[in-house]
């Protein structure tokens, strides 16, 4: 069965503070796109990667990426109003029976160990999302006040979020509902169980300029285990 990487970058990065979209950002010598898409070929060499990109971004990305990763095929789809059409719009160019991931291009330091996982699982059960333990304490706001929430129960999510085409193309064709924060809520209202699985603490999101400083100690700290 195929592999199709579908790679969210339609956002502009704006509590970046940068002029450039977030993921044309550099770490170490590198921009975060290419960090992401690398991680997920090097994870599986044959899989298909669609990067979803304000259109008026194409050029630029397509040529960071062919100066990097030259052997690589990109296809690039429009980025929408919110994520949900942003995937909706890369969606529509898997054609094929596949596994499908979908992957925020800000999460750059994703390993291809946690993108082969996700595909075994999703392969086994249909679907595969990642998850971490919550650290911090938590606490639920209501109208009524606040109260302590067991963060022992609480569990981060993460992407790739990982499903065979079957399941994730129908449950992408609901009206859009302000509730689908991720494609595991889509999933869900469509009536299908979403797996879990062991995510990475590493896998962190790049939102604000400290992001970026900690990814650079991450991949540092890789360079010197290796």
């Amino acid at each position: 069965m195929k592999s199709v990487a579908v790679i969210v970058a339609g956002g502009t990065g704006s509590r970046m503070g940068a002029p450039s979209p977030k993921q044309f950002l550099e770490l170490q010598g590198r921009p975060l796109l290419v960090h992401t898409v690398e991680a997920f070929v090097k994870a599986l060499p044959d899989i298909n990667i669609i990067v979803v990109l304000p259109s008026s971004y194409w050029e630029e990305g397509g040529a960071l990426l062919a100066r990097y990763l030259p052997e690589v095929t990109v296809f690039f789809a429009e980025g929408g109003p919110t994520r949900f059409r942003s995937v909706q719009n890369g969606l529509a160019l898997v054609k094929d029976p596949a596994i499908l991931f979908v992957h925020d291009a800000a999460r750059c330091l994703v390993t291809p160990s946690l993108i082969r996982r996700c595909h075994a699982l999703a392969l086994e059960k249909g679907s595969a999302v990642p998850v971490v333990p919550v650290r911090d304490s938590m606490r639920i706001v209501s109208d009524e006040g606040h109260a302590v929430a067991d963060r022992e129960r609480l569990r981060a999510v993460q992407t790739p979020q990982t499903f065979r085409s079957e399941i994730l193309l129908p449950a992408m064709s609901q009206p859009y509902d302000t509730s689908f924060t991720d494609e595991a809520t889509v999933v869900e209202r469509y009536g299908h169980r979403v797996e879990l699985l062991e995510g990475e603490p590493d896998n962190i999101k790049i939102t604000y300029p400290v992001d970026l400083v900690v990814a650079t100690q991450v991949l540092a700290s890789r360079v010197i285990g290796s």
